[in-house]
């Protein structure tokens, strides 16, 4: 124990003691500085904004940027297709450079979805049904029946039947039955009514069906533009049609 503490003491031990301090000194050092080069600490760039854009300018940003990215698709009903929808991470997050930015971009095919069974429901019904299968209600018109619920659906002027694959989107046309059978319907006056005023008034109050829509001279605000004539038109003699009938109708802005 003697010889130890003495050997404490000595010249030679405080040399080989102070050399294996700054060795580990200069390890720690080297490794520190590694890494922090490695890493590129306090080094890095904001993210930008990419939602909303077209593909095409989001990839020269994050090019411009020295970015990576990969890409994942969806479909969004009336979203224009080739448009950013989301980005990981957000934008303005802190990243280190050649880092890999996840983009999804809203394709332009629709993917196809099966047509629900609407028959005989009504049009609330088999508005929520079609609505929640990723497909759009179009044009209703009125048939002579003693229902009032969905006797028809048709798409792009072809019937169709509940299991059949339509792209998600699809506007489907009903035909509803006007709850009165063969019974007669007074035929409205449109004269001097906007396109909206005018089918509404055919469909919903008289129960009959919209036929042509023509238009008279320039048209510079189809918004503004009213109904000029219609046929059939009420006169003395004619007050009434059958349920059903199809009314054509002409606009004009003058």
């Amino acid at each position: 124990m003697g010889k130890f503490i003495t050997y404490l003491k000595t010249t030679s031990f405080r040399n080989n003691l102070i050399a294996a301090i700054l060795t580990v000194v200069v390890i720690l050092l080297a490794a520190f500085f590694s890494l922090r080069y490695y890493t590129k600490h306090g080094q890095g760039l904001n993210v930008p904004a990419l939602k909303g854009l077209a593909f095409t300018q989001a990839v020269s940003k994050l090019e411009e940027l020295g970015l990576r990215y990969e890409v994942d698709s969806v479909y969004i009903m009336d979203s224009p297709p080739g448009i950013v929808v989301d980005q990981d991470p957000n934008a303005n997050t802190f990243v280190k450079d050649n880092r890999t930015i996840y983009l999804t971009i809203n394709t332009a095919l629709a993917p196809d979805s099966k047509f629900p069974d609407v028959e005989f429901k009504s049009l609330r019904e088999a508005q929520a049904l079609i609505e929640s299968f990723g497909f759009k209600l179009g044009d209703t018109t009125f048939k002579a029946d003693v229902s009032t619920d969905v006797l028809q659906a048709s798409f792009g002027g072809q019937v169709i039947k509940a299991g059949e694959k339509l792209p998600k989107g699809s506007r489907i046309d009903l035909v509803l039955g006007n709850g009165q059978g063969d019974e007669e319907r007074e035929i409205p006056v449109l004269i001097g009514l906007t396109k909206d005023e005018a089918i509404f008034a055919i469909r919903n109050g008289a129960k009959l069906n919209l036929g042509m829509v023509t238009y008279e001279g320039t048209i510079t605000d189809s918004a503004t533009a009213v109904v000029v004539k219609q046929t059939p038109l009420a006169t003395d003699s004619v007050t009434k049609v059958k349920a059903g009938t199809l009314i054509n109708i002409t606009l004009s802005n003058k």
